[in-house]
């Protein structure tokens, strides 16, 4: 299910936001092991539009998906991560066209179900990362609904 767009304090600013929301059988389920599950495991049509997204973006100088793995930093999937705790984990970058978050709450309803939120929040900088946002906008929400339901499938599964 997607949200409504609502200003996020893991990236203030953001002008462009999408979140969705899954709900999982209660567990013992942190957000630094649904983030984990969710990100480290890419379909085979994902990573090749990933590898498609990183020829055409290269000649423009934006980082890689690569290129993240290359600096140090504690990452997830190629993300790296920004902060973390049980509830939540926050992901990202900042490039010259955009700076971007994906952040990963768990928590529980009213009814004591889990409940997983991922959002994501652009900063769109220069109409580069505007012109990135308009064409890139369509696959990222199918890949974050194949991601979640693919996790939640696999949730299921364990319970």
């Amino acid at each position: 299910m997607m949200k409504p767009h609502m200003p996020h304090p893991a990236l203030p600013g953001a002008d462009w936001a999408d979140c969705y929301e899954l709900q999982v059988p209660k567990s013992d389920l942190t957000a630094i092991v649904a983030a984990h599950s969710m990100l480290s495991r890419f379909p085979l049509w994902v990573r090749l539009l990933l590898r498609l997204r990183d020829a055409a973006t290269g000649p423009f100088g934006l980082r890689s998906t690569r290129s993240h793995q290359a600096d140090g930093l504690e990452r997830i999937g190629f993300f790296p991560v920004v902060s973390q705790s049980d509830d939540q984990v926050v992901l990202g970058f900042d490039d010259k066209h955009l700076d971007f978050r994906v952040v990963i709450d768990v928590r529980e309803d009213a009814q004591g179900r889990r409940l997983v939120d991922a959002t994501t929040l652009v900063r769109r900088k220069i109409l580069l990362g505007r012109i990135y946002i308009a064409l890139i906008a369509p696959f990222h929400r199918l890949i974050v609904a194949t991601m979640l339901a693919d996790f939640g499938k696999r949730m299921r599964a364990v319970n």
